[in-house]
């Protein structure tokens, strides 16, 4: 048995800044941010949202698209780098609010990779036979990580929220991969609460994402390439089978590069970057979410699924729709 998925759902915060509204707090322009990025605006939580406010709801609208019932899951995994809580988990938290009573829930911290990670993951339980119904979700609050004076880092990200229920079928994941380089960690990176207790006097501090720009573009730009043409060669598929590349939304350059390192055309490279920026976890299952509900996907199709993040991490999925 394989990995299908039958639903998708997302979620966006209401609030969506734009380039000219950072330019009012930052010194940056709307120029500045399109031509480095293809960024044009990104959501962003307000007081009553946050990662597991948005989650729950991307992971209700896979629920509902999948036609089940929330108690046929048996499994919730939410990849996330920013839950609101360090316990109990944001898995945890999505599975109480839709009534999945009989799925256990957990996260997993893999940043931008956490949503082929998390898929990942299910396959290997569902190849063994442990598990039949899944939710998968890909879900951060980036914007409670940045610093907002820094306009190299935070005009680049977004919150958000996207999910698939998934279910062990004959076809659907034909074949994946994973990978991962703590060494080069630091290029990006961002420090959790420190230590601060009464034995050294002093109280926790908080820190904010920091990346070293160009490494990371350079490393995006040579690893997820690789990436897909292993995942291609060992299923013996050719690159023309591939209906679409559905890519971590990072970068429009990184786009571009890749579709240059690929041979293949942009028009297999769904993007919507320009509206949402990059929301970490979020941006794969998001994009697959809004291609899936305009009906540019049919059974059979082949798709790919790739991305990279912070650890660093990258990973692929080839998958039959």
């Amino acid at each position: 048995m394989t990995t299908r998925i039958i639903g998708t759902g997302s979620y966006a915060p209401e609030n969506v800044i734009t380039n000219d509204d950072l330019a009012k707090i930052m010194d940056t322009s709307d120029e500045w941010i399109r031509s480095r990025t293809g960024i044009g605006a990104r959501h962003i939580c307000g007081k009553d949202e946050g990662a597991t406010y948005m989650a729950i709801e991307a992971a209700k609208r896979a629920v509902e698209m999948a036609g089940i019932d929330p108690k046929e899951l048996d499994i919730i995994i939410a990849g996330t780098s920013t839950p609101d809580k360090c316990l109990p988990s944001c898995g945890c938290e999505v599975q109480a609010a839709i009534g999945a009573v009989n799925a256990v829930a957990f996260d997993v911290s893999a940043a931008c990779s956490g949503f082929i990670f998390s898929l990942n993951i299910v396959q290997g339980f569902f190849m063994s036979g442990v598990y039949r119904t899944a939710l998968v979700i890909g879900c951060d609050e980036l914007s409670k990580i940045m610093d907002w004076s820094d306009r190299r880092t935070c005009v680049l990200f977004g919150d958000g929220a996207g999910a698939a229920v998934v279910r062990a079928e004959e076809t659907g994941i034909r074949h994946f991969l994973m990978g991962s380089d703590g060494a080069r960690g630091p290029v990006l990176e961002c420090t959790a609460r420190t230590t601060g207790n009464f034995l050294t006097g002093t109280r926790p501090d908080i820190g904010f994402t920091s990346m070293d720009g160009q490494e990371v573009f350079k490393f995006a730009v040579k690893k997820v390439p690789e990436c897909i043409t292993q995942l291609l060669e060992e299923t013996g598929t050719d690159k023309d089978e591939i209906k679409y590349f559905i890519l971590h939304q990072a970068n429009m350059r990184i786009f571009e590069s890749i579709a240059k390192r690929l041979k293949v055309p942009m028009e297999k490279i769904p993007v919507n970057i320009e509206r949402y920026g990059n929301t970490s976890g979020a941006s794969i299952p998001i994009i697959l979410d809004e291609v899936n509900r305009q009906g540019k996907l049919e059974r059979g199709d082949k798709i790919v699924i790739a991305g990279f993040g912070a650890g660093l991490t990258w990973g692929a999925v080839l998958m039959e729709w």
